[in-house]
């Protein structure tokens, strides 16, 4: 499998799928706005990334108006909110094969890079 979800109005996404020129890779792509993600897609990146909380965005403008840094989030809160609002995940999510890349810092892009090679 080799799927990115992404958000297609983020210029960072968009770099990103540029940079690792997904589109001629035959990436399936998912603008997580247009499509929601699935309980069950969720449930696969947990799987692969060991935690919800590692799929989750503290950077969504929806987080401190909602009150969530003042509070102890557990692993199914996570997963809640990610299902309930988009900007919740952390993005671009990449899968290929068994491995997952999340984020956008330079480390985890050159390693979706070179996993599509």
């Amino acid at each position: 499998m080799k799927k990115i979800y992404h958000l297609s109005t983020c210029g960072t996404c968009k770099k990103i799928l540029e940079a690792v020129d997904a589109v001629a890779k035959g990436v399936e792509l998912q603008d997580i706005k247009k499509e929601k993600i699935t309980p069950s897609q969720l449930d696969e990146m947990h799987k692969l990334a060991g935690s919800y909380e590692a799929l989750f965005s503290r950077r969504s403008q929806k987080y401190r108006p909602m009150g969530l840094h003042e509070k102890n989030l557990s692993e199914n809160d996570y997963r809640d909110l990610i299902l309930e609002e988009y900007s919740f995940l952390k993005r671009p999510v990449a899968i290929i094969g068994k491995k997952i890349f999340i984020g956008n810092d330079a480390k985890t892009v050159g390693a979706l890079k070179s996993a599509l090679q």
